[in-house]
C-alpha cells in the first residue's frame, strides 16, 4: 500500500470537505484577479445535497467536524466561505441561488464578489444588470482580467462585437494574448460572429 505524506492527506481532506483558508481567498492574486479565486473543488451546497436556498456549514458534532446544511443568514459563515459556495453554485448553473449566497458577503465591494454577481446575472439572461456589476468590479480593480473576459463574453453574446473586442484589447494589454482570459474571450467572439 502506497503511503501519502501528512501534507498530501491534509490537502485531500481539505479539498473533499471544501476547505480553503479565508486568507487564500482574500489575498491579491497574480494575473490581475480581484483576489485569489477559490479552488473550484470547494463543496457547494448543491453537491452536499442541501435544499435549494441553503448553504453548507462546517459544524463540530461530538468532536467530529461535519458539513451540515443551514439556511443562509448574515454572519453564519465567513465571507470567504460564502464567496466559495456562491462561486461554485454559479459555475454549476444555479445562478439565483448563487446570488442569494453572494449577497450575504459582508464586504460587497470585493471585485471577486461583484464579478460573480455579474456572471450569475449574465448567465440568467440579465445582461444589463451584469454589466453594472462588472463595471463596479473594474472600477475597483481595472486589471481584473477575469471580469473583463466575462464582460466581453456578455457583449459578444449580445452582438456588440465592437465592445467585446475592446475588452479583448484590454486583456491583451494586461496579460498578453496567451493568458486563459484572452483565449476564452477570443473564442467567444469568434463563436458570436459565426
Amino acid at each position: 500500500m502506497r503511503r501519502m505524506s501528512l501534507v498530501t492527506c491534509s490537502v485531500l481532506v481539505a479539498a473533499t470537505l471544501g476547505f480553503a483558508p479565508a486568507a487564500a481567498w482574500a489575498a491579491p492574486s497574480g494575473g490581475g484577479g480581484g483576489g485569489a479565486t477559490p479552488p473550484q473543488t470547494s463543496t457547494s451546497p448543491k453537491k452536499l445535497k442541501c435544499k435549494k436556498g441553503q448553504v453548507s456549514r462546517l459544524m463540530t458534532v461530538n468532536g467530529v467536524k461535519k458539513r451540515k446544511c443551514a439556511k443562509p443568514t448574515a454572519g453564519l459563515l465567513p465571507d470567504g466561505e460564502l464567496f466559495q459556495q456562491g462561486n461554485a453554485l454559479a459555475l454549476e448553473g444555479e445562478y439565483d441561488w448563487a446570488l442569494d449566497v453572494l449577497e450575504l458577503v459582508a464586504d460587497q465591494n470585493q471585485p471577486d464578489v461583484l464579478n460573480m454577481q455579474g456572471y450569475s446575472h449574465r448567465k440568467a439572461g440579465r445582461l444589463d444588470v451584469a454589466i453594472g456589476f462588472y463595471r463596479k468590479a473594474l472600477a475597483l480593480n481595472p486589471d481584473f482580467v477575469r471580469a473583463r473576459e466575462y464582460l466581453g463574453e456578455g457583449y459578444a453574446a449580445a452582438g456588440r462585437i465592437d465592445l467585446a473586442q475592446a475588452e479583448l484589447g484590454e486583456i491583451a494589454a494586461r496579460c498578453g494574448t496567451g493568458c486563459e482570459e484572452y483565449k476564452a474571450l477570443a473564442k467567444a467572439i469568434v463563436a458570436a460572429t459565426n
